[in-house]
């Protein structure tokens, strides 16, 4: 396979959604029929992350892109550079020449260089000129509703993670390395994992979650999570996840792991104790177990 022609999926694909699929699908399928390496292009940060949080960090998005959808290579931009460019530029200079694209595809809402005025048609006629193929792929819907990353939001939001699952094509992910933590949950007897949201990253409505999670050794392992402050035992000023490994017990420190979230138990509330949070916990693992054997 060459090594120096690419084709490339242009967009910021957040949460890496089943419209995103179509496109990264594209470039699998024209990748293989050019003889060229199966590329998707993305930001390192979005100007939305700013007022608006994001699905995925970068590593996810890439994970995602990797795994499901074969993409070779993730070329990571610096959004506070590329927004400075010349859109003809960010065409000829970046994709043809820095990245020898021979074929691009995009959404029909994509905008790109300098206060955004490259677009779908430009980037077609440049591309023509230029002698690249080019790809627009339409809006995809799901139910009627017009999947996107901002309609995903408020799923994550309100924890109703089986429909989020439809329109990503995939369970909700956070991946993170493993930090030490009080080792409350030990003394308990129910040993947590202790994980954090990168700065900018969506956190979920409060709750417990049905989850699997993914081990470096590439081991699944079926979990109860909490996403919240921990009110009964010590609250925390900012969310955190905790991961009750329903059927592990070993030392994950410094290993990076990956939540899949499948289906919220329960909201986050404050017990009386400890001894009612224990039970509850307890109620909760089985209530996954019950969850993942249908």
């Amino acid at each position: 396979m060459s090594t120096n022609q690419r084709v490339i999926a242009l967009g910021f694909f957040d949460g890496v959604h089943t419209a995103h699929g179509a496109l990264l699908r594209r470039v699998k399928e024209v990748a293989a029929e050019r003889n060229a390496v199966p590329a998707a292009f993305t930001f390192d940060c979005h100007p939305s992350a700013r007022s608006v949080p994001l699905l995925t960090s970068v590593e996810d998005r890439a994970f995602l892109m990797q795994s499901r959808y074969g993409m070779e290579e993730i070329l990571v931009a610096s959004f506070d550079e590329m927004v400075q460019m010349n859109w003809a530029d960010f065409i000829s200079h970046y994709l043809a020449g820095e990245q020898s694209a021979v074929h691009v595809v995009c959404g029909n809402d994509f905008r790109f260089g300098w206060k955004g005025e490259g677009n779908p048609e430009r980037l077609k006629s440049k591309c023509a000129e230029l002698g690249i193929g080019c790809d627009v792929i339409g809006a995809i819907e799901l139910d009627g509703i017009r999947v996107s990353s901002t309609y995903i939001r408020t799923l994550i939001e309100s924890g109703d993670m089986e429909r989020a699952a439809e329109f990503l094509g995939h369970p909700h992910i956070l991946s993170d390395i493993v930090t030490p933590g009080k080792r409350l949950g030990r003394t308990l007897g129910f040993p947590t994992v202790n994980l954090h949201f990168q700065p900018g990253v969506i956190v979920p409505a409060y709750g417990v979650y049905a989850a699997k999670v993914y081990l470096e050794d590439g081991s699944e392992q079926i979990a109860a999570v909490n996403v919240g402050v921990r009110p009964t035992v010590e609250a925390v000023s900012e969310p955190n996840v905790e991961a009750f490994l329903l059927d592990f017990d070993g030392d994950l420190y410094g290993q990076r792991v990956r939540v899949e979230f499948y289906h919220r138990i329960r909201g986050e509330r404050k017990f009386p104790n400890v001894e009612t949070l224990t039970q509850e916990v307890l109620q909760n693992a089985e209530e996954t177990r019950a969850y993942f054997r249908g």
